[in-house]
């Protein structure tokens, strides 16, 4: 008898059609798996790396014709039909056929900022400096453009020589060289401005000034590791502070002192566009360990003590107030201060009184400065406050919370204590080893749904991101990048992996997000802010070198148009800058698509755990173009 043989027409006479079908079934999958597998083998070695070295200074120094050239390396293209059935652009639909060329704007939007525009500001009540708080454009008014750099720009000094330099041709603004000649804030020499370090209350320099201030209490122990520097001009205070490993956060207005804040920035320092008006600060309750005043011209005893009150309200149990400048010192001083003796004694009298409601002590005072230190803890201080009608502590509110909230008159509540030599939210550890410690905020449970071991894996997690990224971006850990913002910072993972590099991270907490984690980033000792990336934040164009934005577009791409918060971060990025940006694929051809319109030269990147994830990195590089030299 003939012997039956598979695929013979008996065979397919007897076989079950469901027998078929699986067995086709297991045909297909096996051989989607090999030539997946094999495409997964063809790309397994490291990502091709940008090359964001910059050679502007040489170029614009060489006379060449900047504005119509740009010195990025090209991007190696990137394999993604490798990991997908359909070409990344495909799977964008006709978004990018359909995409827009951003043009440039008009050169007289150089400087722009949008929610501190001087114009917009003036519709606004000038009582408390309203006008000079943040309005931002509304939906009429928002731009699509891309802001240019000035002709001739170049790229900054590297740290730590743009401490004391900068390129004339970046900010090209003479008048603070001019108005605050006398107290040596900056100088213009050639083509370049020096910073002197000096101040109004340190003609001595800023160094000479914090040695002072060292004298009297510890800026070198590690203990004191976040400050803020209230109404903080070019930003020297906090320039000369990150030689003793303490972190600034300062900030001024955008007022007739024209770029005090851009200046600071450029000088690699950190710095925001702020003022003490009717809001809160950005920063959470018990941020600071030291807040500092050198004739920034706050009236710290009106309203209440509004002003002083919110600086409660952000400085950590135990912390400090430096005042130096009016009143401090009057009677050596008040001629020069152009004010009355009895004027200058009763503003001082009248922040004394503020001090002994909010129940700090009072450190000392000698010569120039004067120092307060706020209590560890509110149990003496609920006592001392019967005695005083105002301000009481206040009741029923997340003092965290300073996105668009108006300044409490009431003193911000410490959290409980059992003992009375207690740190109120528990103790910090000394700077650096407060940067892997576990943050009090999560050893307690204050943060809801954080636990230790979420924070320990996310200490895990960004130890192998780290290394991926500085394997894509050789720059990265050679000196390259000095300002860096992360969007959406999290536990700050970033910025505690580079605390080895000259670099300092900006760590933004988006105003929705839940939990609320920004005051564990200040635990850590690293600083940060609020913000709602459907706006503009406050800074000045081109004041980051590298921008981090991981799950960003997947949050608000169903708040607003995902284009402005593009064209955002193409704003406040240099020339050359880099951008690192993870999510998911199909949200990442949907930046692409749009990010084709920008200037911008840009790849897309397996996840570091290679290609299986779903999360993909899109690395961006933001090519070298200027405004046109102007005729005029």
């Amino acid at each position: 008898m003939a012997r039956d043989i598979v695929g013979s027409p008996k065979i397919h006479q007897i076989m079950d059609p469901t027998n078929r079908r699986l067995t086709y079934a297991f045909v297909v999958a096996a051989l989607c798996a090999l030539f997946y597998a094999l495409g997964a083998w063809q790309n397994s070695s490291p990502p091709s790396s940008l090359n964001p070295t910059s050679n502007l200074g040489t170029t614009a120094a060489a006379g060449c014709d900047c504005s119509s050239s740009s010195t990025s390396s090209s991007l190696p293209a990137l394999d993604f039909e490798a990991h997908h059935q359909m070409n990344a652009r495909d799977a964008a639909g006709s978004a990018a056929a359909a995409v827009d060329k951003f043009p440039a704007c008009p050169f007289n939007f150089s400087e722009y900022t949008p929610c501190q525009d001087r114009t917009r500001g003036r519709r606004f009540d000038r009582t408390m400096l309203v006008y000079r708080e943040r309005h931002c454009p509304g939906k009429d008014e928002a731009i699509r453009c891309l802001v240019p750099a000035p002709p001739n720009y170049k790229t900054p000094f590297r740290w730590p020589k743009s401490r004391d330099y900068a390129w004339y041709d970046n900010i090209p603004h003479k008048e603070l060289s001019i108005e605050k000649a006398v107290q040596n804030w900056i100088q213009v020499e050639g083509d370049q401005f020096r910073f002197p370090g000096g101040g109004t209350m340190f003609p001595r320099g800023a160094d000479a000034y914090i040695d002072d201030i060292n004298a009297l209490i510890s800026l070198t122990d590690g203990s004191i590791r976040t400050a803020i520097d209230t109404g903080c001009g070019v930003a020297s205070w906090g320039a000369y502070l990150l030689k003793r490993d303490i972190v600034t956060m300062s900030f001024a207005p955008r007022d007739t002192h024209e770029a005090q804040v851009q200046f600071a920035l450029e000088r690699g320092v950190p710095a925001m566009i702020g003022v003490m008006a009717t809001q809160r600060l950005p920063y959470p309750a018990r941020a600071f360990d030291m807040a500092h005043c050198s004739r920034c011209l706050i009236p710290w005893y009106a309203y209440d003590g509004l002003y002083l009150i919110e600086v409660d309200r952000v400085l950590r149990p135990g912390g400090y107030w430096i005042l130096s400048g009016p009143p401090i010192h009057w009677k050596k001083y008040y001629r020069g201060w152009e004010r009355t003796q009895e004027d200058l004694k009763q503003e001082q009298d009248s922040i004394e009184e503020v001090t002994k409601r909010l129940c700090w002590r009072k450190v000392i005072e000698k010569e120039d400065l004067s120092i307060w230190q706020k209590p560890i803890n509110h149990v003496e201080c609920s006592r001392v406050q019967r005695s005083y009608q105002t301000p009481q502590i206040c009741e029923n509110d997340n003092f965290d919370f300073a996105w668009y909230r108006k300044m409490s008159a009431c003193i911000t509540p410490l959290p409980e204590v059992s003992k009375q030599d207690e740190v109120a939210g528990g103790e910090l550890k000394k700077w650096p080893e407060r940067a892997f410690a576990m943050p009090p905020r999560i050893s307690s449970g204050l943060v809801p749904s954080l636990s230790p071991t979420h924070f320990e894996e996310d200490n895990a997690t960004w130890k192998e991101r780290i290394e991926y990224y500085k394997r894509a971006i050789p720059p990265l850990s050679r000196g390259r990048y000095r300002n860096i913002m992360d969007m959406n910072a999290y536990l700050g993972g970033f910025a505690a992996s580079m605390i080895d590099y000259p670099v300092w991270v900006m760590n933004v907490v988006p105003a929705s997000s839940n939990p609320d984690t920004l005051g564990v980033i200040y635990e850590r000792g690293f600083i940060g802010t609020y913000q709602d990336w459907c706006e503009a934040f406050s800074t000045y164009p081109r004041t980051y070198d590298l921008i981090h934005a991981n799950g960003i577009f997947s949050t608000y791409q169903d708040r607003c148009d995902i284009t402005y918060i593009l064209l955002e971060m193409d704003r406040i990025l240099r020339p050359e800058g880099t951008i690192i940006i993870r999510d998911t694929v199909e949200v990442l051809t949907k930046v692409q698509a749009i990010t084709d319109g920008m200037r911008w030269e840009n790849q897309i990147l397996d996840h570091e755990s290679g290609p299986y994830n779903p999360e993909k990195i899109l690395l961006a590089i933001k090519t070298y173009w200027t405004a046109e030299p102007s005729t005029e």
